[in-house]
């Protein structure tokens, strides 16, 4: 007897669904629901409440952080000048990073459960829900757990006081990520860079997913070859 594929239950948790999945996982998780409406993923509330992020909260928690790593350079001796230099360069590296992350971790491939439970809620949930407004934003105590290898990364390379103006200017890298990120999705541009930059992202999640990883920018992916073909992307610009 043959036993029947797996079927994800849309009005059940997904998360300890999508496991069962397997190998179909990457298939399902690739085709998209248009909803503003948020699937619940999981049965427990407070699990639940951690999974939703409004985007206001990124910059509220955020930037007075950002403040105090470049206010702490400033107390070690460094000038303005310098440390809007060493802003610079860090929001320059976040922009790789950026890339690098959604390219090679936010899109591995998986099949066994924990590996497809995983990936569903670090990335594939919004390629799922592309449109779920409450979790297109990192949720800030993850972002926390995540800071501290990267703050103890940047502190090999560079001087005690270098290293926080450096560490300050990727953060505030990754908060221009995140509500760059929401108003792709969401926002409505009027202007050439803006809605351009838009038609880029929606290419992404709705014609060729393994391409077109830039976020705040395509300039990694024309680097390393992954920018979408070009007939793609004049049909996003048609709107068809």
């Amino acid at each position: 007897m043959v036993a029947q594929p797996f079927t994800v239950d849309l009005n059940k948790p997904l998360v300890f669904q999508v496991g069962h999945l397997g190998e179909s996982y990457q298939e399902w998780v690739h085709q998209p629901i248009v909803s503003k409406e948020g699937p619940r993923f999981f049965a427990n509330n407070f699990l639940e409440f951690l999974t939703l992020t409004v985007w206001w909260v990124i910059p509220l928690v955020w930037l007075p952080v950002v403040c105090w790593f470049e206010y702490t350079s400033f107390q070690r001796g460094l000038t303005l000048t310098q440390i809007a230099v060493l802003m610079i360069v860090g929001i320059f590296v976040w922009s790789l990073v950026e890339y690098t992350l959604h390219r090679f971790l936010f899109h591995i491939k998986t099949k066994s459960y924990w590996g497809n439970t995983v990936h569903y809620l670090l990335h594939g949930c919004h390629h799922k829900h592309p449109m779920d407004g409450l979790r297109l934003v990192f949720p800030p105590a993850a972002t926390a757990l995540l800071c501290v290898p990267f703050w103890n990364l940047v502190k090999l390379f560079s001087t005690p006081s270098t290293s926080p103006a450096l560490f300050g200017g990727g953060l505030l890298g990754y908060v221009m990520y995140d509500v760059t990120h929401h108003y792709l999705h969401h926002g409505q541009p009027s202007s050439a860079v803006p809605r351009n930059l838009k038609k880029y992202h929606l290419n992404h999640h709705f014609r060729i997913q393994n391409k077109g990883f830039g976020i705040t920018s395509s300039v990694w992916d024309k680097m390393f070859g992954t920018l979408p073909p070009t007939k793609f992307a004049a049909a996003v610009a048609r709107g068809r």
